[in-house]
Parts: C-alpha cells; sequence; structure tokens
C-alpha cells in the first residue's frame, strides 16, 4: 500500500477515462494509441508542465501542493469523493489522526439499544462493528457468537460462510463497501490494522482484489440492499448511514424495512 504509487495509479486512470471531446479539446492528427486524455492534454487543463504529470505519474516521489491538487481535480473532473481521496493521498485533507476508534461511546452505544425495532449498528472506518442491538443480530448473524476480530460488516460480506451469500446483489454491495473502504484508507494513513485488513482481504478474496485494483471511490450513505433470509425469506431494506457531530469517525447505520412483505418479514423474524 504505497501512497505515491496509488496516487500515480490514480491520476491515471483518471485521466484515461474521460474523452476529449467533453472537455472541448481540439481534435488532433495524430491517432490515440491509448484512451483519454494525453498527459499534455492534463497539463495544460492544469497549469503544470508535462514532466511534471509525468514525473506524477511514475511515482517518482512528488508530493504536490495543495493547489496542484487542486488544479488536477478539476483538470480530471474528478466526483466529490473522488477529490477528497485525490487530496487525502497527497496529504492535505485536515484529519485527526490520532483518533482511531476501537470502542463505541456509551451514548452511541445506548442509542443503538434505543432504536429497537429497527436493526441498528455502531461501526467505525475500517467497518468493525463496535455495537449493535438484538434486531440487527437476528438479520444479520449473532455477532456474539463471532470473535472480535471477525466483527467486521466487510469481513462478514466477504468471509463468513452465510452473509456472503446473504445478498442478492452481493457484486454492488461488495463493489460499494469497497469504494466506501477506500476512501477511509486514505483518510486513515497511519492506520496499520486497516492496512493489514485490507491486505488480507486482497490476498483471501478474488472479489475483493478485482474489484479493489478498479479504484473506485464512493461514500454511499444511503441506499437499498436486498437479502434472503434463511428463516423468513427475502427482506428488502433502506439503509441510512449517519456520522455523529461529536464522533465523527464513528457511524450509526440503521435499516428500515422498504416494503410491506419485507416489514412483515422483519416483524416474524425478530418476534422469534
Amino acid at each position: 500500500m504505497d501512497r505515491t504509487r496509488e496516487l500515480a495509479a490514480f491520476l491515471r486512470t483518471r485521466r484515461e477515462r474521460l474523452d476529449p471531446r467533453d472537455l472541448g479539446l481540439p481534435p488532433r492528427r495524430q491517432t490515440r494509441r491509448t484512451p483519454g486524455l494525453r498527459r499534455e492534454e492534463v497539463a495544460e487543463l492544469a497549469g503544470v508542465s508535462v514532466d511534471y504529470i509525468v514525473r506524477l505519474e511514475q511515482a517518482r516521489g512528488l508530493r504536490p501542493s495543495a493547489d496542484v491538487v487542486e488544479a488536477l481535480a478539476r483538470a480530471l473532473r474528478l466526483l466529490p469523493d473522488e477529490r477528497a481521496y485525490l487530496f487525502d493521498l497527497a496529504r492535505h485533507r485536515p484529519r485527526d489522526a490520532d483518533k482511531l476508534v476501537t470502542t463505541a461511546t456509551p451514548p452511541l452505544a445506548r442509542l443503538v439499544t434505543d432504536l429497537s425495532p429497527l436493526p441498528a449498528m455502531l461501526l467505525n472506518h475500517r467497518y468493525d462493528i463496535l455495537a449493535w442491538n438484538a434486531e440487527m443480530a437476528r438479520l444479520l448473524v449473532d455477532l456474539d457468537t463471532l470473535l472480535p476480530s471477525q466483527r467486521n460488516s466487510m469481513w462478514l460480506c466477504l468471509m463468513h460462510p452465510r452473509v456472503r451469500e446473504f445478498y442478492l446483489d452481493r457484486e454492488r454491495v461488495v463493489r460499494e463497501g469497497i469504494a466506501h473502504l477506500r476512501a477511509t484508507w486514505a483518510a486513515h494513513p497511519d492506520d496499520r490494522a486497516l492496512t493489514d485488513l485490507i491486505a488480507e482481504f486482497t490476498a483471501g478474496n478474488e472479489d475483493f482484489a478485482r474489484l479493489w485494483a478498479e479504484r473506485d471511490v464512493k461514500i454511499n450513505g444511503r441506499g437499498r440492499k436486498v437479502m434472503r433470509h434463511p428463516e423468513v425469506g427475502v427482506i428488502a431494506v433502506q439503509f441510512e448511514t449517519l456520522r455523529p457531530l461529536q464522533d465523527p469517525d464513528q457511524l450509526l447505520v440503521i435499516y428500515r424495512a422498504a416494503d410491506e412483505e419485507s416489514q412483515s418479514a422483519l416483524d416474524r423474524l425478530c418476534a422469534r
């Protein structure tokens, strides 16, 4: 997990995905042998030299200033999450680097319990599950039976024999989780446990390794998941992820039934 090489690869992939026609660039006589923009076109749009772009994409030790990062983000038409990721790679985003949360804040843990009968859980930036209520345990898996190192929502989705077959649209769920995890990794460069977790997933799961290599970056705090529960059948949920102002490195995840049939299934499951 070399940040300089990741910065180089990220810039290169974002340059290659752009269509020069969409940026209003004049047509070139020379045939393009690679997709996307040429390095000289990015250099012109960002107001830097071509040699600077070459050195960045070859991971030759440059650390661009915040002004250059902003210019590159504009030139490459980065989306907000991608822009934040680029700033994180260049180590320019303000952050509380020492605050690596591993236990739930007591008021938030009580809130998770009070949210019943809505399934709810509290995560840290690594996706470690710090607190959960009975409804979430009934819906996913009895977290009390797992080792502490296994109480991680990404680990469950990738490695747990039951949960890995849980989602009907597993590819999308995993892809979105990885895109969020990549942004988190850039925001916490000194968290060795997070880096080790990503290395474990990359070595032990082909889906993770394939999707991680695509370098998607997206923070998805709201959406829909459809699950096939072994006891009550298909359940569709809407999820909402909230970040408390007092504890911004903890994420409160709340599920709600997406339709009447799913609500009925949840009611039957939690009544058992």
